[in-house]
């Protein structure tokens, strides 16, 4: 009976070491089902989008229907007689990245697409949790928007989705309008002036609506972006309408002769203080043409 017990514990032993075995080589491949998602909805997006681009440059009388600042800031960024674009990417690498208030920061790398016809941004998040891979989509496709993230490449810690992620969503692609200014000149979107540094934008697509302040410094450089449509939604589901701003700083001239901010920074404005859960540097900032 000894015998026997022990030839199970060994075979039991074995077993557990063989699963860790697998876990681990699992656990440390390259591939991933959440980014191989991420690739070839991007990969479907980028050959749709490229099609309709054409090789019209930027001129000062596509903006002169718009506000003074942003007229400024398209003249003073440097993109005038730059290709108009069909989508915007930007990587981050080694952000500040806040889960909530009172829970852990990771670092993450962050990289996201931001597509031009109709309203569209994608978005993954790249880190780890305790070694263990943590892996995060956002979304925001024909009117639907979505926030999923992943442990261990295959075990769904949140997947929110619903008509008030919709409309954060769309607030975060209006956000970002400017780093891509043919979303400017596109019918989803409209602008008020406020003030010789304010603007009002608002964007409607898929039966949702969205609107925020952007402001300018003297340099007509944009410097925040201020919405109450954005709902701060927690990993267990609930759901809270509270200001969130999105700020941008430190401006430097690229490669390409556009000017651009390097430091992002995205925040909830609680009553009781500001809270910056994305605090990070612009790796890279890249357009298509066609050729």
């Amino acid at each position: 009976m000894k015998k026997v017990r022990k030839r199970k514990m060994f075979i039991a032993i074995g077993v557990l070491l063989v699963l860790v075995g697998v876990l681990m080589i699992w656990l440390n491949i390259s591939y991933s089902p959440v980014k191989k998602q991420f690739q070839n909805d991007i990969a479907a997006l980028l050959a749709e989008n490229q099609l309709s681009v054409n090789n019209e440059v930027f001129a000062d009388n596509d903006f002169s229907h718009l506000p003074t600042a942003i007229q400024r800031y398209i003249e003073n960024c440097g993109y005038i007689g730059t290709q108009k674009m069909s989508y915007l990417k930007m990587e981050y690498h080694n952000v500040d990245f806040s889960q909530g208030k009172d829970r852990p920061t990771l670092t993450i790398d962050y990289t996201q697409y931001n597509f031009i016809n109709e309203p569209c941004r994608m978005a993954l998040i790249d880190s780890s949790m305790f070694g263990i891979p943590f892996e995060g989509y956002d979304y925001y496709q024909n009117g639907t928007g979505g926030m999923k993230g992943v442990i261990a490449k295959a075990f769904t810690l949140f997947d929110q989705t619903g008509a008030d992620m919709d409309k954060a969503c769309l607030a975060t692609f209006l956000a970002e309008s400017l780093f891509a200014p043919t979303i400017l000149l596109q019918d989803y979107i409209t602008f008020e002036e406020i003030s010789d540094f304010e603007v009002r934008a608002t964007i409607t697509y898929g039966g949702q609506t969205a609107s925020g302040i952007f402001t300018f410094n003297e340099q007509y450089e944009m410097i925040s972006f201020t919405t109450n449509d954005r709902a701060a939604t927690g990993t267990d589901g609930s759901i809270e309408y509270i200001p969130w701003s999105a700020l941008c700083s430190n401006y430097q001239l690229s490669e390409n002769g556009i000017k651009y901010p390097t430091r992002f920074q995205a925040v909830w404005n609680y009553p009781d203080g500001d809270f910056v859960y994305f605090d990070g540097v612009i790796s890279e900032v890249s357009y298509v043409y066609k050729q």
